[in-house]
């Protein structure tokens, strides 16, 4: 899983397969999902059982910590900001 974490287009990848994976998002395509792209409201339309859902695939399968609500809102922002919290908090872990 290192390797994966510390390679950002690599983890991009992977995160957008498990966002369609956790949420069996079964009518859009990883390539579909923009990085920069809001992943709540106008971007993905998740909501927040589809964050709840998220929260806890990320902590078992990088096994980081979101803490609280506003952690949740800035990491889930977007893939890449996604991306560069689960790189943090993964590093810092180590």
């Amino acid at each position: 899983m290192e390797e994966i974490v510390n390679n950002s287009e690599e983890l991009c990848k992977y995160l957008k397969k498990m966002i369609i994976d956790v949420l069996k998002l079964e009518e859009i395509t990883a390539d579909e999902i923009k990085d920069d792209a809001p992943l709540f409201k106008e971007g993905l339309g998740l909501d927040s059982i589809d964050a709840l859902e998220l929260v806890v695939a990320i902590e078992n399968i990088f096994n980081v910590i979101i803490e609280d609500e506003d952690v949740g809102k800035r990491a889930l922002a977007s893939v890449n900001a996604l991306t560069r919290f689960i790189q943090e908090e993964y590093n810092q872990r180590k």
